[in-house]
């Protein structure tokens, strides 16, 4: 792919960036896109409404069969939210979109589209075979996956992206990561980054890696793991041995550890259930405080363990931040049956929520993504830069926090939602209001002085969203509200992080759900050798295309690696066995779920 050298003018400055060719190219004659060495039609019929449906709105999505790129119908039916495609060669396709029609409008009031992006590649394509980014992305980057390698100490049997599976390595290297970066530095807003994988850990220069990003000025660090590392380590080397490679870890500069946790039973979570509760420690010891435990949502498999989860997170609030839930993404040809069996969407997970916390966190008290880019909007009308804004689609993901009062014994007593005590509709209203005066206004010095004014007056008022009689004891909303406005920092934002649980879910498409209209919105996307920047709905779910694609194009062959690297690299030498009775006989292990998961489950038959 060749680069074409072209200029931009930012302020009196001019900074020179490198546009990439368009990895795709569309030929109107024969309505066929060609991308990744394949061909790709383009174009069917219109979907109509039925008797008992709503209209909606018009989006395009993909045939999940033959990725024909085809008009798709938004509707409403029986409460849900429905999307439809009709393939001239496959026939009409219907999937749930989004599983409470209320909650959808509630969050599609509150819908941002984003600010546009600094493109790295030329246009000649439609969406979404023109990434990326193109010229009609919609969102800047706010997290940007890093894949360093896609070895993996397991071999989980729903996994495909594990090199002995997949028949070769990816594995960058450390000078063509930092060519990743400095592509996305382009952009010109606040850098973070995700090192994925496979599992990062097998990565022996993981914390050159970090350091290295560090370097290139990248703000915010997390690491993508399934934990066991560190538990390995213990028990392989000693509990020392594991402390130390946590915290050289964290003194290279991670910042955040985004942990795989399906559930708080073995059945639930057979990836990493005996190991958390040692990984947990040596975070603890190593001051490694800001974990996020990132449940997959399947339905029939953990979807009845989501309280749960919530209140084992509640229960290590010492280490750990928050829970990020994930609806599973269905891969594959699937029976609509079988979809429908399997199928989760955002407000199954809320409901779900409810339910299993009794009612303490309601549905209502979540909100879109949109909302933390009507923040970013205010934040940069106050001060005239735009740092991060994420103006997702409102279906791709909610949020909200949660503060948590104890029992005497240090359980997780009670969940007291945000929305119990701030008005944060109320707020977001506002908030908008005030954007829109101070949009208004130009950035001269006396403007200056009047919004440093605006500012003390906006500070007093958020006061009168916090409800003082229901707000917990020891918790200053208005204090740490006050300072992410005022400091606009990363330490701001992290001490409310602190004090509260932090509770959010992404629900990434698959082929059979694909709406073109997220793609476009999205801001969390993956960086690439060759340059591009691609969005995370089109590098997994048109996996050929787009992951598997790259992955091959910059592939080291799994027996030139075993001869780089040792024997012990790649293959069975490297993979994880699990000693169970081992595991279970620490008391760490039980103190990290009592409480949580019954002693029948934790004990087998023993139960005292």
């Amino acid at each position: 792919m060749a680069l074409a050298t072209t200029t931009r003018r930012a302020g009196d400055r001019e900074a020179e960036t490198k546009t990439l060719d368009a990895p795709a190219a569309y030929d109107a004659r024969t309505k066929t896109v060609t991308v990744a060495e394949k061909r790709i039609p383009v174009g069917g019929p219109v979907p109509k409404l039925r008797d008992g449906e709503k209209f909606v709105s018009y989006t395009t999505s993909i045939c999940p069969y033959c990725t024909r790129l085809l008009p798709a119908l938004i509707y409403e039916k029986d409460g849900s939210i429905y999307i439809r495609k009709i393939c001239p060669t496959h026939g009409t396709i219907e999937e749930l979109y989004f599983s409470d029609a209320k909650q959808f409008y509630r969050f599609m009031n509150l819908e941002e589209e984003g600010v546009g992006v600094t493109p790295h590649v030329k246009l000649s394509a439609p969406c979404p075979f023109n990434c990326g980014l193109c010229p009609r992305h919609k969102n800047h980057t706010a997290l940007a996956n890093l894949v360093v390698t896609n070895r993996c100490d397991l071999s989980c049997w729903y996994c495909f992206f594990y090199a002995e599976k997949m028949g070769y390595v990816y594995e960058p290297t450390l000078e063509q990561i930092r060519e990743m970066i400095r592509q996305y530095k382009k952009e010109g807003v606040t850098m973070s980054v995700q090192i994925t994988g496979g599992e990062p850990t097998l990565r022996p220069d993981l914390i050159e890696i970090i350091k290295l990003l560090k370097d290139e000025g990248v703000t915010h660090i997390q690491l993508n793991t399934h934990g066991i590392t560190f538990a390995r380590l213990w028990f392989e080397k000693g509990i020392d041995a594991a402390v130390n490679y946590a915290r050289a870890l964290r003194e290279a500069g991670l910042n955040t550890v985004y942990m795989s946790f399906d559930g708080v039973t073995p059945r639930a979570n057979p990836k990493n259930h005996w190991e958390v509760p040692y990984t947990l420690e040596v975070f603890r010891k190593a001051g490694i405080t800001s974990v996020v435990l990132v449940p997959t949502v399947i339905k029939t498999i953990n979807d009845q363990e989501l309280g749960a989860i919530i209140k084992f997170a509640a229960k290590h609030m010492d280490v750990i931040r928050g829970v990020n839930f994930q609806p599973v993404s269905l891969t594959g040809r699937m029976r609509k049956d079988e979809r429908r069996r399997y199928r989760v969407t955002i407000p199954d997970v809320l409901k779900w929520v409810e339910e299993q916390t009794d009612g303490q966190i309601p549905a209502d008290s979540w909100f879109p993504i949109p909302v933390a880019a009507k923040v970013a909007y205010f934040l940069e009308a106050m001060s005239g830069e735009l740092k991060v804004c994420m103006g997702n689609h409102p279906a791709c993901g909610s949020a909200t926090y949660v503060f948590v009062e104890r029992g005497s014994d240090g359980l997780p007593k009670r969940f007291i939602p945000i929305t119990e005590f701030f008005d944060v509709e109320g707020f977001v209203e506002y908030i908008e209001e005030k954007t829109a005066e101070l949009r208004r206004e130009e950035f001269t010095s006396i403007a200056k002085f009047k919004r440093a004014l605006r500012l003390a007056s906006i500070v007093k008022d958020i006061s009168k969203f916090v409800d003082r009689e229901r707000i917990p004891k020891n918790l200053n909303i208005t204090k740490l509200l006050v300072n992410v406005f005022v400091k606009r920092s990363y330490d701001a934002l992290g001490e409310l992080h602190y004090r509260m649980l932090f509770l959010g879910n992404m629900h990434f498409m698959d082929q059979y759900n694909y709406d073109v209209e997220r793609v476009m919105r999205c801001n969390i996307h993956y960086l690439v050798p060759d340059g591009r920047v691609i969005p995370f709905c089109t590098y997994n779910v048109l996996n050929e295309i787009y992951r598997d694609y790259v992955l091959r194009k910059y592939q080291i062959p799994l027996d030139e690696y075993a001869k780089i690297h040792g024997e012990d690299a790649i293959g069975p030498a490297v993979k994880y066995v699990r000693n169970i009775k081992l595991l279970k006989s620490s008391p760490i292990y039980y103190e990290a779920y009592r409480g949580i998961v019954p002693d029948e489950i934790l004990y087998g038959k023993r139960s005292n």
